[in-house]
């Protein structure tokens, strides 16, 4: 790897609004001079690369011989176009510049681009490239735009002047190429002094041949072992990277599935112990129901038995009842009583009547087809006799009433 300061002649006159190369010649151009900035700086991370305008109000310089790859592509932003290009006083700076280089151990060259007519005499270029091999410069030449053949002769001269074993180089850029850099790509100029240039240069050669490099990340390591190095660390660290984010993705699913599986577990105990509440509730109200149901049918079945001891008792409540309530209500009660004790009366006189055996006899007999002297008609008789006589006890037994006391 060569350690080099490079210094870039910038050709900026109006001719280069021509548009013969595309876009134009001045952006083809910058194409070319950032696709060689960037190569220059790969090669060699001491390699230092600076720039400067030929035309316009004169020679300036953009920027000093800098390793910022950065800062010198912002630098062809925003150029004025305009004037004659001043071959001569631009490499005559560009040589001062050089002189001035930090590292007094890298080696110098210069990089024309010359796109218009050279002005200049034949001998004053011969004499500037004598000087620049007089203190070991360096000097490739692009010649494209303008194509006569005083323009060529004197860029010819000026290139014999200065080489010093063949270190120093010229490309003549036919007009109508799409790109100026795709012709750069190939020559001494981009890939070096016939070593076959940096890794960048090879992988941006094979890119334009649209071929492959066979290499890893398209990197030959042999000839750029730190670029090789350091897209191998970066695919590292990303794959690393994803392997990681895809670990955080699981542990967070497998979080999520937990915390749905718990807050079910949660919701089936509760649901659980409603359904045990509810459960208890409904057989509570079911017993309560079932002991109302008994109480109930215990005083139904009291009430179908019809005990005269507690229907009396009832009889008595009610009436003092009404009878504190109403007067009149109280009246018509003892009013039914009364009669409900003639009838009494009068069904003791008709069993009377009928435990009279010789009276139910001459009925018997006065009524047509009847028989007195029938075993049947007897065992009736004798049947009902026996329930009379029972009857007549019960109502000897019965203790007087209040009506009869009275």
């Amino acid at each position: 790897m060569v350690l080099e300061a490079t210094m870039i002649c910038i050709d900026n006159s109006e001719w280069m609004r021509n548009g013969d190369y595309s876009p134009s010649r001045f952006q083809a151009q910058a194409d070319a001079v950032n696709l060689i900035c960037g190569a220059k700086t790969q090669s060699n991370p001491e390699n230092t690369v600076g720039v400067l305008t030929m035309a316009g109000k004169g020679v300036r310089v953009l920027v000093t011989p800098t390793s910022d790859l950065g800062k010198i592509l912002a630098c062809m932003h925003g150029l004025e176009i305009g004037g004659d290009m001043n071959l001569a006083a631009g490499i005559q700076v560009a040589q001062l510049a050089l002189k001035h280089r930090q590292n007094k151990k890298q080696q110098q060259r210069i990089i024309v681009f010359a796109g218009s007519p050279v002005k200049h005499e034949k001998k004053v270029l011969e004499m500037i490239g004598r000087k620049l091999k007089k203190n070991s410069v360096a000097l490739d030449i692009v010649n494209f735009g303008e194509e006569d053949e005083g323009k060529t002769e004197k860029l010819e001269a000026l290139l014999a002047a200065v080489n010093n074993n063949d270190t120093s180089h010229i490309v003549h850029v036919p007009a109508g190429t799409n790109a100026l850099s795709d012709v750069l790509i190939s020559t001494p100029i981009f890939t070096g002094d016939g070593e076959g240039g940096s890794g960048f240069a090879a992988a941006a050669a094979a890119a334009a041949a649209g071929g492959v490099s066979g290499f890893e990340f398209g990197v030959d390591p042999n000839l750029d072992p730190e670029l090789a190095l350091a897209l191998r660390v970066s695919m590292e660290e990303e794959r690393a990277r994803q392997e990681a984010a895809a670990k955080k993705a699981a542990e967070e699913a497998s979080k999520q599935e937990k915390g749905g599986e718990q807050q079910a577990s949660s919701q089936d105990a509760t649901m659980t112990e409603r359904a045990s509440a509810s459960a208890s509730e409904a057989e509570t109200k079911t017993n309560d129901m079932m002991d109302d149901e008994n109480a109930l049918l215990q005083q139904a079945l009291a009430m179908s038995m019809d005990d005269p001891a507690i229907n009396q008792e009832a009889k008595d409540t009610d009436m003092s009842e009404a009878a504190s309530d109403d007067p009149e209500l109280a009246l018509a009660l003892q009013l039914s009583v009364a009669d409900s004790s003639k009838d009494s009366s009068s069904q003791s006189d008709m069993s009377k009547l009928l435990a009279d055996q010789s009276f139910v006899s001459s009925i018997l007999a006065s009524l047509p087809g009847v028989d007195p002297n029938d075993p049947s008609v007897k065992d009736l008789l004798a049947s009902m006799q026996n329930q009379s006589e029972s009857q007549q006890k019960n109502d000897d037994k019965k203790p007087p009433s209040e009506e009869e006391k009275k």
